[in-house]
């Protein structure tokens, strides 16, 4: 029930559905959807980039230039996503590029002065089309400006008075660091002292900015809320969230089960239900396509799969000392993604000689993310740190194991078998070394060899979890309204 019905503006760099390159998307598609399913009134704003499917045939809602110096020229185009309106900021010199942040792994030199005029374009457009949210929320520091433009650049505007701010941090280890110079087509940044961001005397972090600034602060889990308060958890920001520790919210991302379910899957190669004879057959002939798709043999064996950019953050570095050892055991794995060239070359001569076990494509691909999940028994997230996860809430939804360190959201999602067999939905360690990692895995295949009727057991129990984004959405309204 609706107790307000709330305007909302959503601010983000990446949109499932339109552009995506990680789980800011799918969030940034998803809880909007949730919100406006409970009767509030969503907009959400991104840049339109050149590599958007339809943008140069989009209408055209406003052509303008921003009203404070330095008066770049832009245009608002209307986009949509799942009955969202979408407004596309479209500003050739900062979005008309091959990639949205970084081409061969190297980031775009003036990505600050893009996300600097992606912030001020957001507010600029308002009141030029009429549209007055209750709440901007913006998404980690790509938008981290917005909170500190609306509080400083907008404080006295009758226009913006009562609109509030918050800020979701996905991941605090990206700060949007940048030298005042690159921030110069900011007119409050041209003095090179702007204390809410300072970072020293001659850079700023967006992030800072927005943290400090936004009426409210989120993070995309409750026990990465906690961990935002410590130096290790935080990056080094602690101080910054410890000083808004009052107005700091932990909310578990939810699952889009429209897209994540493999009773509606229309990439995976056969469909299936929670119940054991569908989980079986599906399963079984999910993992014989993937088989043949990444040149694995053909065979009933324990299939371990990992999707993730290849970074130290998503756990490689555990994985990559211990991998050829868990190899000798009769066991499959596939790993799908990008990232670190020299991590890449690593997988790929794993690899090169254990081809009858291991496959690695070093591809970005929705499709195989997709049969990865279906087709596996276990799913490996071994991460560093993780402030909240999806692909381990995606795998419990298709009967796939999550092996999980305990950080984060994935400790506030995955229930270790050994800890508590009866609510079990995977398998997790703490420490952050290889070994320990090795043992986890023997601990989940050792189940699987001897038990199997044990782990199709926990398999339908994982299916059974429900983390739909209906009942974050009701804690973000919750956070809204306070």
């Amino acid at each position: 029930m609706v107790t307000k019905t709330l305007s909302i503006l959503f601010v983000a760099s990446e949109v499932e559905g339109l552009i995506k390159s990680g789980g800011l998307a799918d969030v940034a598609k998803a809880l909007p959807k949730s919100l406006k399913k409970l009767g509030h009134q969503v907009n959400i704003v991104m840049p339109a980039y050149q590599s958007i499917s339809g943008r140069d045939a989009a209408d055209i809602l406003l052509e303008t230039t921003l009203t404070h110096w330095p008066h770049t020229p832009y245009q608002v185009r209307a986009l949509e996503v799942d009955g969202i309106s979408v407004f596309g900021i479209e500003c050739a010199e900062y979005f008309d590029r091959s990639e949205m942040y970084a081409e061969n792994n190297q980031a775009y030199s003036d990505n600050g002065e893009r996300f600097a005029f992606f912030s001020a374009a957001c507010l600029d457009m308002l009141p030029k089309l009429n549209v007055q949210p209750d709440i901007i929320h913006a998404n980690d520091w790509h938008t981290g400006l917005v909170p500190y433009l609306l509080k400083k650049r907008y404080e006295n505007d009758a226009f913006f008075s009562h609109i509030r701010s918050v800020l979701s941090v996905h991941n605090a280890v990206f700060k949007g660091i940048f030298h005042y110079d690159e921030i110069a087509c900011l007119a409050e940044f041209k003095a090179n002292y702007v204390p809410e961001a300072a970072v020293s005397h001659s850079h700023i972090s967006m992030l800072k900015a927005g943290v400090l600034c936004a009426d409210k602060i989120n993070a995309v889990s409750p026990t990465y809320a906690k961990e935002l308060l410590t130096e290790l958890g935080s990056h080094g920001m602690a101080v910054d969230f410890q000083s808004r520790e009052s107005d700091l919210f932990g909310i578990l991302n939810g699952c889009d089960y429209s897209e994540w379910s493999p009773e509606v899957d229309s990439f995976i190669p056969k469909q299936f239900k929670a119940n054991r004879i569908s989980m079986v057959r599906g399963k079984k002939a999910c993992k014989s396509a993937l088989q043949e798709e990444v040149n694995l043999p053909q065979k009933e064996v324990a299939m371990y799969g990992m999707v993730c950019r290849l970074t130290n953050q998503k756990g490689i570095h555990y994985l990559l000392p211990i991998l050829e050892q868990f190899l000798k055991n009769d066991v499959q794995v596939v790993i799908v993604g990008t990232g670190d060239p020299v991590l890449a070359n690593q997988l790929a001569e794993i690899a090169a000689i254990n081809s009858d076990k291991f496959a690695f494509v070093e591809a970005y691909s929705n499709k195989l993310a997709h049969w990865v999940e279906a087709a596996s028994d276990f799913f490996l997230m071994p991460s560093e740190f993780e402030p909240c996860g999806l692909n381990q809430i995606y795998s419990m939804a298709y009967g796939t194991l999550p092996i999980v360190r305990e950080v984060g959201g994935l400790k506030d999602s995955v229930t270790d078998y050994d800890s508590d067999i009866d609510n079990a939905t995977g398998f997790s360690f703490k420490n952050p070394e290889p070994v320990e990692l090795l043992l986890v895995l023997m601990r989940s295949l050792l189940l699987y060899s001897q038990n199997l009727n044990e782990i199709k057991r926990v398999q339908l129990h994982a299916m059974k979890q429900n983390f739909s984004w209906d009942e974050a959405a009701d804690k973000y309204v919750e956070m809204y309204l306070s």
